[in-house]
């Protein structure tokens, strides 16, 4: 028999992930079976279990992937010379949750493991890893951004990075539970809260 190419393994892996991402995503975790997302893969069940036995398996995956993406943001802006302003961090961030926020968007399932993560351990295990990596670059960037002279020189990049994701994280939850918050307004209101930049270069910014 010939051997699978890793590229098609990696591609049926995120078939499969790409399909538990919009059940769970219309139809949140529990009321989802796993033939659902079987269904929705349009695989077979043999093929479909030799990349993930549980539901748990593939809720992991899905967060670990696409929370990859704001952490990769991230360091790609770690990586430019000078410092981007913190603007600009918040509009790329704000603009990538926009991205991943449709009907069938891993954001929403975000806010469904955070609800999860209040009683089940195995889910609070799952945020507690994956948003640490957030907030340790979070803390990073902040540090940068105190010795770009963009804080005050006493500032705490610890503070500044947990209220950094903070900022994110709500703008996640009133984006998902009432649709109604403009990316723009929100970071004017960010800008009015720091005395830093104004809506329209935020804009520009984004």
């Amino acid at each position: 028999m010939p051997r699978v190419s890793d590229a098609h393994l990696a591609a049926r892996r995120e078939q499969i992930v790409e399909a538990a991402t919009r059940c769970f995503a219309r139809n949140g975790f529990h009321q989802t079976s796993m033939q659902d997302v079987i269904r929705e893969a349009g695989l077979s069940v043999g093929a479909f279990y030799r990349y993930f036995s549980s539901k748990d398996q593939l809720i992991r995956a899905i967060a670990e992937e696409k929370v990859g993406v704001i952490i990769a943001t991230l360091d790609q802006l770690m990586r430019v010379e000078p410092a981007p302003p913190l603007h600009t961090v918040f509009a790329e961030l704000l603009a990538q949750v926009d991205h991943n926020l449709g009907v069938d968007g891993p954001i929403r399932i975000a806010v469904q493991v955070w609800g999860e993560a209040a009683h089940d351990p195995t889910f609070a295990e799952l945020i507690g890893g994956i948003y640490g990596r957030i907030r340790d670059a979070a803390v990073a960037l902040a540090a940068r951004a105190r010795d770009a002279g963009q804080l005050a020189p006493g500032a705490d990049p610890a503070a500044v990075g947990a209220v950094l994701v903070g900022l994110i994280q709500g703008y996640v939850i009133q984006r998902v539970l009432t649709g109604r918050v403009d990316r723009d307004v929100y970071l004017a209101g960010i800008a009015a809260l720091t005395g830093g930049y104004g809506a329209r270069d935020a804009h520009e910014a984004s």
